[in-house]
This record gives C-alpha cells, sequence and structure tokens, in this order.
C-alpha cells in the first residue's frame, strides 16, 4: 500500500506569489495527490499531520550553494535541511569537483584546498564523479553545475592567457560530456583563478555549448568599481550564447558603488526589454565570504598553488602586492581597497588558529601591520583560509531583494571546513521570512516563497518542484511565519534555524519536530532531456 500523509488545518502558501490559504494537502507516495478547501479530504487510512495554522509550502531551493563535497563527508550536512532547503544547485562560481584531469591533478586539487576541506579526487569525469556521490546519498536534492575553472584546469592547468585551439576544444568536449551526464548549466567565478584569465570569447564559446534552456550562471568578473561593466560582460555572453543567464549574489560591495544597485538592476531589466533571458540572486546579508586569496590580484595567481606561495615569498612580488592593494586602479575586485583591513575576518584556516579575526586584529595583536598579517595568514596556512567581507550596504540589499525577478541563495561554502563559517551557510532562508518579511515588511510572505521555489525551479529546470499543487512532487516545508528565525550570527555562526517544524523530500520525513530525521533521503536531480 502506498505512503498516505494529509497535512490538514495549515496556510498554504503554495509557492506561486498567490495569496495564502486555509486548505488540506494530501500526499501519496512521493507526489502531492490533491489540493482542497479545508474538510473536504477523507482521511481513508492517511497519516495524519495536524498543522495547527502553520504555513505548508513548497521545500525551499537554494540556487547558490557550495555542499558538492557534502555527499562524500561521514556527517550528514544538516545546515540546510534545517532551513527547510529540499534541493541545492551546486558547482557555483567555476567550481565543481569535475571533470579532473590526470596532467592537472594536483593543479586543480591545490585550488579547491582554498575553499574545500580536504578531499581526494579520484574520479575522471563528472559521470564517476556521480557514481561516487549517488552510492554515498544525499541529505538535500542536488542539481549539479559545471564549472569553468574544472574545465580550464583539465585543458591547460592554471595558466594564464587565452587558450589554444586544441585547449578550447578540450574545454567544449569536456563541457558537453558534463551536460550529457547531467549538468543543470555551466559556472564561472571570474575573479577567481583561472576563470579570471579568460576573456569574454572564451567563455561565449563554452556557453554557446549549453543544451537550449540550460542556463549560463556566473559570478561576475567584479562587484565593486566594475559592477555595471561586469553585468554588460554576462549579458554580453549571454546575448552571443544565445542562453539564459543569471547573475549569482548580485550585490554592490564596497563604498565606491552604494547606491548603485538601481543601476545595476536597471541594466538587467533593459537586457530583459531587448529580450536577454536574464535573473539574479541574493542573500540576505551584508558580509559576504569567500577564499582569502581572492584578496590577491590576478598577476599574483597566475601558475597555482606553487607559484602564489612563492611569491608570498619574493621581496620584489610583496612589494608590488602592496602596491596594487594601496593604489586600487579599478582593474581588478580589490576587496581591502572596498572594506578595509577591519572589515576582512578570517572565517577558516587549515590551523584554526586565525579563525573569527580580522586582519587588522590579527596585526595588532601580532605587533605587525595588516598587510604583513594578510602575507602570514596566506602564508603560515598555505592558502588554505577563507574570510568574511564586510562590504555592503542595506539600503542595496533592500533593493535588490525586491526586485521581482530576485532568487535566494546561500552561497554557503562548502561544508567540513570547521571555523566560524558565514551564518547564511544555516540562516539565509528563516533570515529572509523573518527580518524581511516578518519584522520589515520588505516583502511578503507569498512573495519570498516565491522567490525561493517556483521562480528557481522555473530558471534551472527543477520539473516538479517548486509548487505545492496535484502532481508537484511532495517536497514540503511547515513552519510557523510568527517564530522562524536565524539564531546564527557572525559570533556563533553553526547554530540551526528555529521555527522550522517538519521538512519532507519526495513524500519522506527529512525534519520532523525541528528535528533531522537522520536520513539521506535527498536525490540528484537531472535536467529534462
Amino acid at each position: 500500500m502506498s505512503a498516505r500523509i494529509l497535512f490538514r488545518g495549515g496556510l498554504l502558501v503554495d509557492g506561486t506569489g498567490a495569496p495564502g490559504r486555509p486548505a488540506d494537502v494530501l500526499v501519496e507516495d512521493a507526489v502531492v495527490a490533491a489540493v482542497e478547501p479545508p474538510g473536504r479530504l477523507p482521511e481513508d487510512g492517511a497519516q495524519v499531520r495536524e498543522l495547527g495554522g502553520a504555513v505548508l509550502a513548497p521545500g525551499f531551493i537554494d540556487v547558490h550553494s557550495h555542499a558538492d563535497n557534502a555527499p562524500l563527508l561521514a556527517e550528514d550536512d544538516v545546515s540546510k535541511i534545517t532551513q527547510g532547503v529540499t534541493t541545492e544547485v551546486v558547482g557555483n562560481c567555476g567550481f565543481s569537483l569535475a571533470p579532473v584531469a590526470d596532467a592537472h591533478r594536483d593543479d586543480l586539487r591545490g585550488l579547491m584546498s582554498r575553499i574545500f576541506p580536504p578531499l581526494d579526487t579520484p574520479w575522471r569525469t563528472l559521470d564517476e564523479f556521480f557514481a561516487v556521490t549517488d552510492a554515498a546519498g544525499y541529505v538535500t536534492n542536488y542539481a549539479q553545475l559545471v564549472g569553468h575553472h574544472s574545465l580550464r584546469v583539465a585543458a591547460m592547468g592554471m595558466a594564464d592567457g587565452p587558450p589554444d585551439a586544441d585547449a578550447l576544444t578540450t574545454m567544449r568536449d569536456l563541457a558537453r560530456q558534463a551536460f550529457a551526464a547531467g549538468a543543470f548549466g555551466l559556472s564561472t567565478g571570474l575573479i577567481y583563478p583561472p576563470g579570471l584569465f579568460a576573456q569574454e570569447d572564451e567563455i561565449a564559446a563554452l556557453a554557446e555549448a549549453l543544451p537550449a534552456g540550460r542556463p549560463y550562471v556566473t559570478h561576475m568578473r567584479g562587484e565593486g568599481r566594475m559592477l555595471l561593466d561586469s553585468i554588460a560582460e554576462a549579458l554580453r555572453i549571454g546575448a552571443a550564447a544565445g542562453r539564459p543567464v543569471q547573475i549569482s549574489h548580485l550585490k554592490a560591495a564596497g563604498r565606491a558603488v552604494w547606491g548603485r544597485m538601481g543601476e545595476a538592476l536597471q541594466l538587467i531589466d533593459d537586457a530583459r526589454a531587448r529580450g536577454v533571458d536574464v535573473t539574479h540572486d541574493v542573500y540576505p546579508y551584508l558580509a559576504g565570504s569567500t577564499m582569502l586569496t581572492a584578496a590577491l590580484p590576478p598577476w599574483f595567481q597566475e601558475g597555482g598553488h606553487p607559484s602564489v606561495l612563492r611569491r608570498l615569498t619574493e621581496p620584489a612580488s610583496l612589494d608590488r602586492l602592496r602596491r596594487d592593494i594601496e593604489t586600487d586602479d579599478g582593474s581588478w575586485e580589490n576587496h581591502v581597497a572596498a572594506c578595509g583591513w577591519s572589515g576582512i575576518v578570517v572565517a577558516s584556516s587549515r590551523s584554526h588558529r586565525y579563525d573569527g579575526r580580522s586582519l587588522q586584529q590579527i596585526a595588532d595583536e601580532g605587533g605587525t601591520e595588516p598587510f604583513q598579517a594578510l602575507v602570514d595568514v596566506l602564508r603560515d596556512e598555505e592558502l588554505e583560509a577563507s574570510m568574511i567581507v564586510f562590504s555592503m550596504r542595506d539600503e542595496d540589499l533592500i533593493e535588490a531583494l525586491a526586485h521581482p525577478l530576485t532568487m535566494i541563495g546561500s552561497d554557503g561554502l562548502p561544508p567540513g571546513g570547521g571555523g566560524k563559517p558565514h551564518p547564511r551557510m544555516w540562516g539565509t532562508f528563516p533570515r529572509v521570512l523573518s527580518h524581511y518579511v516578518r519584522e520589515r515588511g520588505i516583502l511578503t510572505l507569498e512573495d519570498a516563497v516565491r522567490k525561493m521555489t517556483s521562480l528557481p525551479a522555473a530558471r534551472f529546470g527543477l520539473q516538479g518542484r517548486g509548487e505545492v499543487r496535484p502532481g508537484a512532487v511532495a517536497d514540503l516545508v511547515v513552519f510557523d511565519r510568527e517564530t522562524v528565525h536565524d539564531p546564527a550570527d557572525y559570533d556563533d555562526p553553526v547554530r540551526p534555524a528555529e521555527g522550522i517544524d517538519q521538512v519532507w523530500i519526495g513524500g519522506r520525513p527529512a525534519v520532523d519536530g525541528g528535528r533531522y530525521c537522520g536520513l539521506r533521503g535527498g536525490s540528484r536531480l537531472a535536467p529534462a532531456s
């Protein structure tokens, strides 16, 4: 006999943006079988869940996750499922764990070590990677992107400069293999090596290899002084390739561009009016987070791990690095210029001795200067350090959140690294519901849920997800709209959401009574053929 669950007495917010309404929902096996006004659905032996007025919504979709490695961890990563997230789009910012070429395996391992905890990469293709993760199981559903960094490293290592014809052909072939294996799209991270070495024509050539309808997803070349030019570049690539564009974690980072979010959104709206299919996502915080090596200019990062470590010992290279940081000529994403030494906090480091302190604090405590603190941390930790960067202002974030095409993504870094990660890893979705819906009224409850469900499901082609309707997959979340909130903060970031009572994946309970059920009940999703 099929499993039948009747959710009764809840406020249904169905994901479409329609007004919430009292409704009962019947689930049979993994699918929503019926949605009816209260009292019309008989029990008929169903397991009854009395919701007492709690909100019943589609499971949330995190459109920007870096939890590619979560299936490989011995301990279940519950940072997303406890927020009500049932699906994560992984492989963002150019970072995917496959493909891997034997000739450049060490290059990719060195790059990934700056953001991922230690891991082996015995696979070569995305198919081989999937065989490993499928066997391990998933806490949430996964929609995988293939990363430009992995493609480029496989073809030409960490070299600067454009690819030759053979290297570009290799990248395109690897990309097509990844799409055939089930990658939902192509991602780039154009502030990180080796993506920052790529020119527009290279990226457009790879985006053209995308199957029709699958998106080009980009961490743009700059989110500070280069913001508007970077949006224009992303739009040109989308137009040239004839593919949808997803701008990752849209922000105005640094005082130089505070107040310019309206211009950024206007560029996006104007492009849509011209026929470019472009959307974007944001996270609800005023600080970002990434690898500490992102504070270095492009020239310093050429050649990969050994070359960067060598330059950190060369007086001439360090002198040039200091000048570039202090000068800030606008040609690269200068995080120090954007937010100052006090605005860069080490989130996690290999030894963990620097975690939770800003570069200014590390310098003060060590009796040195902040520039030297940056060099010392990178050298001591062999580049294996991440940072939190306080670079945004509230007014710009609110303007971006309120835009009708904004989706929500956590941009949480890979789990398993320890330290003091950005609180967005544990708190993004309840923060939207509590701070920006209930407390400040920036969004209605219905629109916030739409931004977390049906909008991203449509963008990424997640069939049968993002809405509560007959025939939809029974990925569901039940929460108390009056108590849902995010206790995670920068001082104590590893704290589960509160007010999320139940989470169901494919009709099976993943969180019940606010507690994780200990079941890897997710699956790897496949794009529509």
